[in-house]
């Protein structure tokens, strides 16, 4: 069974920068896909970010490029998420994800795992 969970998440103001960690458990997830995605209060989840089992595919969101980079150590099981410049409209539980496919997740198929999700709000 997979488990995830995410940490790092808090309140910040306006500019200031947070770093997400999620930490995966249950099986080895060298070759696992794995991933960011937000959902803010009304809104549906959307993506955020992805780095592929190598890391030599990543992909981001049109809202967070250029301010948010993600990573992950394959040692450790972890993935992370450096939220750089962030905004207001940042605000968000933040869901750490993965799938065996990197395709897959980020198209979110219903084999990718989920976190419990971790809040993230940025003041004005």
């Amino acid at each position: 069974q997979v488990q995830l969970v995410e940490s790092g998440g808090g309140l910040v103001q306006a500019g200031g920068s947070l770093r997400l960690s999620c930490a995966a458990s249950g099986r080895t997830f060298r070759s696992y896909a794995m991933g960011w995605f937000r959902q803010a209060p009304g809104k549906e989840r959307e993506f955020v970010a992805a780095i592929s089992w190598s890391g030599d595919s990543i992909k981001y969101s049109d809202s967070v490029k250029g301010r948010f980079t993600i990573s992950r150590d394959n040692g450790k099981n972890t993935v992370y998420l450096q939220m750089n410049s962030l905004k207001p409209e940042d605000t968000a539980v933040y869901y750490c994800a993965v799938d065996r496919v990197y395709a897959y997740l980020l198209s979110r198929r219903s084999s990718v795992s989920w976190g419990q999700g971790t809040q993230v709000t940025v003041s004005s």
